[in-house]
């Protein structure tokens, strides 16, 4: 009986000396927990009833919980390029695109445009698959709010990491020849769920109108289309929002805006990709690693042969040589 009593009472003051930690694991579940032990490859998490062994190389994401407030710091684990922030509050859709517009890019090739996020800050952007498909020229722009203008900064010198036709996700890394920060969104945590009428907003550059916002709500949560689990949504999603980020008002990505419906008398019909299959294509993108050696990975633009004078002038003394003939 005593060994039991002073084993709770080690166990309860181990707890109170450390804080409180969310895990995000990379099957999709999470814990919450005071991590006790650490190990090279291993933390010790007391759940207040027990204490698990967690493997370092099954977590995604790792944010201690603020005492005061109950949030989450954003952390990201060193093997993820996307960080999650848990249990903040909602905030109107004006103060988010005040603080996320930055993070949201404009994606273009020499056929076509897209949008995309930002979800690290050495400038790996996140984007449709078929928004890039085929090409090696692509650019990306990204919008900054100074004290007293916005200023559009280009970046062509873009590099595929990573892509996947089957899930239509692709990842970029900007070349900055620069050394940047950029401006990050957040992915949406596993337990804060996509709810039936939940509100939610895209940022993206419709038919080329960037930082274009929408509104709409989750219409369903787990539609199926062609083999592929998607949110259906009435938020607007046009030509040139696909690859752009679908925000729910804490501010966090909950998908990828994908496609939509376009009838005759269908109206509201937007679908989008949900976050959880974005962070398992973040989570393997070694496995979708982009080869630049295969040639059906993209098509390379030659500049067309130029016409000298002299060309012209052979040319037209053949063709008068076939007519006298």
């Amino acid at each position: 009986m005593l060994k039991v009593g002073l084993l709770s009472f080690l166990a309860l003051a181990l707890t109170s000396l450390h804080a409180i930690h969310s895990i995000e694991l990379k099957d999709g579940s999470g814990i919450r927990g005071a991590i006790v032990l650490e190990r090279p490859d291993v933390y010790y998490v007391d759940l207040g009833f027990d204490v698990v062994a967690v493997p370092k190389a099954a977590v995604a994401s790792l944010g201690e919980v603020d005492a005061e407030n109950g949030e989450v710091v954003s952390v990201a684990a060193k093997d993820t390029l996307y960080s999650v922030a848990a249990e903040r509050g909602d905030q109107p859709i004006l103060e988010w695109v005040e603080q996320l517009g930055e993070a949201v890019a404009l994606v273009q090739t020499p056929t076509g445009l897209g949008s995309g996020f930002v979800i690290h800050a050495d400038g790996y952007v996140v984007t449709n698959d078929h928004v890039i498909a085929g090409e090696h020229r692509i650019s990306v722009t990204i919008f900054r709010k100074g004290a007293n203008d916005m200023s559009k900064v280009t970046y062509d010198n873009v590099r595929i990491v990573a892509t996947s036709s089957e899930l239509d996700l692709a990842l970029l890394k900007i070349e900055s020849e620069m050394e940047e920060v950029f401006r990050t969104v957040t992915l949406a945590a596993v337990d804060s769920g996509v709810r039936e009428g939940q509100t939610v907003f895209a940022i993206g550059s419709p038919l080329g109108l960037d930082r274009t916002v929408s509104e709409g709500i989750i219409s369903v949560a787990n539609r199926v289309i062609g083999g592929r689990l998607y949110l259906q949504t009435t938020t607007q999603i046009n030509p040139g929002n696909s690859g752009g980020p679908l925000f729910n008002l804490r501010g966090e990505v909950v998908g990828v805006n994908n496609m939509k419906i376009a009838a005759v008398g269908a109206e509201g019909l937007g679908f989008s990709i949900s976050s959880d299959i974005v962070k398992s294509f973040l989570n393997n993108r070694d496995a979708y690693a982009f080869d630049p050696r295969n040639p059906n990975t993209g098509f390379r633009y030659l500049s067309p042969p130029k016409v000298t004078p002299l060309a012209s002038a052979s040319e037209s003394e053949s063709e008068s040589a076939s007519e006298s003939e």
